[in-house]
């Protein structure tokens, strides 16, 4: 599948101006919506969007979740766990009209989706994971070591960084620092909207810093189990090669308790959607899996 190169896409703000958000596609067209991954925004669907609004006719929403890319950040003294977000996601679905959708998440962004499939089945037609399924989890007694570590991060001064000369600069930061392996041309995207010029000319980024703080706590493994077997809906996970699913150590019991789930091994690191050697196949894998599970979603 060839991606096309004119890339027309729109800025909205739904869920009363909580959330930013980029789409592509005709307004009048069947929507999906599209959740990023952790410090990612939007923008992480920029190359795979136009592949899927072109093959399938559709529209695809995708979100700046609370503290990322666009959106405002939550409140003082707020937090953002995971389930945080249900909420959020469900408002935007309100917004645009939505009883039900296709939700395609990527890492933390398919863990979100996850919940809202497994909390709110009626408002889930379909579920597209890239190399995400659920929550990360700990044991239960690693559960005190957890907060600890949270409340001391929390508790600990943090200077501000004086920001970036150069969206270049911003890019290898990017590069250099994150989690999970990416080389420039695939983080720019990202990293493009997720700045904010300054009046020196110089960028600082547009995230929410408490994101990066460690979670309060973490669901168990029996926590995150029962959560995907309560999901009924048609999945489609596409687990990258070079992805994070490798390390999570309870990933095929997981996919084993989801009735409808079609897992499929992608060569590529964790954003292979964004990266543009895999793009064309990541959309071709859901194309071809959508057009199979026609007439199988449930409401």
């Amino acid at each position: 599948m060839k991606v096309r190169e004119v890339r027309e896409v729109r800025e909205r703000v739904l869920g009363e101006g909580r959330l930013a958000a980029l789409s592509w596609g005709d307004d009048a067209a069947p929507t999906w919506v599209a959740l990023h991954g952790w410090l990612d925004n939007a923008a992480t669907f920029s190359r795979l969007a136009p592949a899927l609004v072109t093959a399938l006719g559709i529209r695809l929403v995708a979100l700046d979740l609370p503290g990322h890319g666009h959106s405002p950040h939550r409140g003082a003294r707020a937090d953002y766990p995971l389930w945080g977000y249900v909420p959020d996601v469900l408002d935007a679905l309100d917004a645009l009209n939505l009883h039900a959708t296709t939700l395609v998440g990527h890492s933390m962004g398919a863990g979100v989706a996850s919940l809202i499939a497994a909390a709110a089945p009626e408002r889930v037609d379909r579920l597209v994971l890239i190399d995400g399924l659920a929550s990360t989890t700990s044991e239960p007694d690693e559960t005190v070591a957890q907060l600890q570590a949270a409340l001391r991060a929390r508790r600990r001064s943090r200077s501000d960084a004086g920001g970036y000369a150069s969206l270049d600069d911003a890019v290898s930061a990017r590069v250099r620092g994150g989690v999970t392996r990416m080389d420039a041309d695939t983080a720019r995207p990202i990293v493009e909207r997720n700045l904010l010029q300054q009046s020196d000319g110089h960028y600082r980024w547009r995230t929410d810093r408490r994101l990066v703080y460690p979670s309060l706590l973490r669901w168990t493994p029996d926590q995150m189990l029962a959560t995907v077997a309560a999901i009924h809906a048609p999945v489609l996970l596409l687990q990258a090669t070079g992805g994070v699913l490798t390390q999570r150590p309870h990933l095929g019991e997981a996919c084993l308790r989801i009735d409808g789930l079609e897992r499929r091994i992608v060569s590529g690191g964790h954003h292979l959607h964004l990266e543009r050697v895999r793009v064309a196949q990541v959309a071709s894998e859901i194309v071809r899996w959508h057009q199979s599970t026609v007439g199988e979603s449930v409401s």
